[in-house]
């Protein structure tokens, strides 16, 4: 069996990581997003129970558009300040940042 050769295309490093030196307003919103993404995945089993049927459910439709209501959540969560992720994995950037390439 032939060893597997890689193109060294996928060493190059892309524009993301030859960059160093974000803004820290850039790094910020990663960080807003990244715990965005992590509320979002963590109140998708608050929902995964609840009917949508009765005199005032959605159906299918509030089925369907549910995702998008808890992405949503999440985001003014996160805007409203969160959980405390978002600094945390910022520092980290920070730090990763400040190490030598």
């Amino acid at each position: 069996m032939d060893a597997v050769s890689v193109s060294a295309d996928l060493l190059r490093p892309t524009d993301a990581t030859a960059r160093r030196g974000q803004s820290p307003q850039q790094m910020r919103e990663t960080a807003e997003a990244f715990e965005a993404s992590f509320l979002s995945q963590m109140l998708k089993p608050m929902f995964e129970g609840l009917q949508t049927d009765g005199p005032f459910g959605g159906g299918e439709g509030e089925a369907t558009w549910r995702s998008f209501l808890i992405d949503a959540m999440a985001k003014q969560t996160v805007k409203a300040g969160g959980v405390g992720l978002a600094n945390t994995v910022m520092s980290e950037m920070l730090k990763m940042q400040e190490q030598p390439a």
